[in-house]
């Protein structure tokens, strides 16, 4: 089993579901805080690779959500320095296995990279949050 570090928002419903399927899994987790992690552009770029910079966000960050930040009309670096001086921009979680860097929680692409034993009994949606709605 893999060894996952998994950047999550303490308290965030989602992610507590999300470690435990990893867990259930058999993977070993290293958790940290995302929104007290100390993040600089590169390191945070790493978990985005091609995705178009409006899946970068938490689409139900306040200031999204206010529309005081509209993420499709953003280039990479100003997203970038936003989601550093504001975490709670970031979409969640972010993963790590070795080299391999991902944001959010696509069940079907991680059973295909590391496995989970109980994907197909999950029903609802891990990624958006529970109480924005």
């Amino acid at each position: 089993m893999a060894n996952v570090i998994f950047y999550e928002k303490p308290g965030c419903i989602n992610n507590t579901k999300q470690k435990n399927l990893l867990q259930g899994a058999g993977h070993d987790l290293v958790v940290h805080n995302l929104l007290t992690t100390s993040w600089t552009t590169e390191r945070l770029r790493q978990f985005f690779g091609n995705r178009p910079v409006k899946e970068w966000f938490n689409p139900t960050a306040p200031r999204i959500k206010s529309g005081e930040i509209i993420p499709s009309q953003l280039d990479e670096e100003t997203a970038l320095k936003l989601m550093i001086v504001d975490p709670l921009l970031i979409r969640r979680p972010l993963i790590q296995v070795e080299d391999v860097c991902q944001v959010g929680f696509d069940l079907d692409y991680i059973d295909s990279w590391i496995g989970l034993k109980a994907k197909d009994s999950v029903i609802e949606d891990l990624e958006t949050c529970p109480r924005s709605h």
